[in-house]
């Protein structure tokens, strides 16, 4: 099973402040079954990683303050740093009234990027079980 299809089991209590924390703004969509996002105009602007931890996309003199203020660092998933994406600190994602401010700034910040086109679906590869498809048996 590769990693994408493996079930994701977010700390139940995280996931629900999670989706807590986005309901409180009636404007951000939460998005993902197994790990949970918000994005706008196809930019992802928060998520919540499967170990629970939140990441949130700031734009660079916000980023930094942010890095300052709480001590924190840009967010790291898979081994690649995440450039724009700080971690919230558990002590910030317990508090939602100051951290709101933040998804609101994020929010603003992606929403004034330009718009990702949809992707168009490729033409499909044929898998390693399609190779030997077609042939007769003798």
């Amino acid at each position: 099973m590769s990693r994408d299809m493996k079930k994701v089991e977010i700390p139940a209590e995280k996931l629900e402040r999670y989706d807590r924390l986005i309901k409180e703004r009636p404007h951000f969509e939460r998005k993902g079954i197994g790990l949970p996002y918000t994005s706008v105009h196809g930019h992802m602007f928060t998520f919540l990683s499967a170990e629970g931890t939140l990441g949130v996309r700031l734009p660079s003199p916000q980023r930094e303050e942010f890095l300052k203020k709480y001590g924190t660092s840009l967010f790291v998933a898979h081994g690649a740093v995440l450039k724009e994406y700080v971690q919230v600190p558990e002590e910030l994602f317990h508090n939602p009234g100051e951290l709101l401010r933040y998804l609101d700034l994020s929010y603003e910040y992606v929403g004034g990027l330009k718009p990702k086109q949809p992707r168009k679906p490729g033409p499909r590869k044929p898998g390693p079980r399609a190779a030997g498809r077609g042939r007769s048996r003798s």
